[in-house]
C-alpha cells in the first residue's frame, strides 16, 4: 500500500519500506494538496486506469476510487475502526519525509530559487532511496514486515462506495 502526502516538499508517495515512489516537486511555495494532487502525472496515471494498488491520503485530498481518505465525522464502529489504522498507515509517509529532512537537513530551510530547490529536493529522494535500499537508514528506523494480505478492490468506481466496501468489509466490529 501507498501514502501520499505534501508537506512543503510537493506530493510524496512512499511504502511501508520507506521508498519513496513519487515526488512532486515542482510546486514551490503554498500550493494546496488537492491541486497538487489534482495536477500531478499521477492522478492522471490513477484515472487512465495505470496504477494497482490504493493510495491513503489526509482529508486535504479528494475520495477517490483508488485515493482513500478518512471518514470525516466516522460514525462508532466499521468507519471509525477504518480512520484508525489509515491514520497510523498514513503517518509513515510522515515519518518518511521527517527521516528525508533528518539525512538532508538542507531541506529544512531551502534558500535557493524555486526551480533549484525541486532539483534539490528530487535529488535528496533519489539518495534517501538509496540509502534506504542499501539498508543505510537512521539507527532509531524500525522497520515492520509489509502486510502479506492484499486488499482485493471491488469493481465500483463510486470513491465512497470504495471506502465503504473496504471498511464494512475489513473493519467491523
Amino acid at each position: 500500500m501507498t501514502l501520499c502526502c505534501n508537506l512543503r516538499l510537493g506530493l510524496i508517495i512512499c511504502d511501508a519500506a520507506y521508498i519513496i515512489s513519487n515526488v512532486e516537486a515542482k510546486w514551490p511555495g503554498s500550493v494546496h494538496d488537492s491541486r497538487i494532487y489534482r495536477e500531478s502525472n499521477l492522478s492522471n496515471r490513477l484515472q487512465r486506469g495505470e496504477f494497482d494498488g490504493l493510495l491513503l491520503g489526509d482529508r486535504g485530498y479528494p475520495c477517490q476510487p483508488r485515493l482513500l481518505t478518512p471518514h470525516p465525522d466516522p460514525e462508532p464502529g466499521p468507519q471509525q475502526n477504518f480512520n484508525q489504522p489509515h491514520c497510523r498507515t498514513r503517518a509513515r509517509v510522515e515519518m518518511t519525509i521527517g527521516l528525508l529532512k533528518a539525512c538532508f537537513q538542507c531541506l529544512c530551510h531551502l534558500r535557493v530559487t524555486p526551480e533549484r530547490a525541486c532539483d534539490i529536493i528530487v535529488a535528496c529522494v533519489v539518495l534517501h532511496n538509496i540509502a534506504t535500499i542499501r539498508g543505510e537508514q537512521h539507527p532509531a528506523l524500525q522497520i515492520e514486515d509489509a502486510d502479506d494480505d492484499p486488499i482485493h478492490l471491488p469493481a465500483i468506481q463510486d470513491s465512497r462506495a470504495v471506502r465503504d466496501t473496504i471498511c464494512n468489509n475489513h473493519f467491523r466490529v
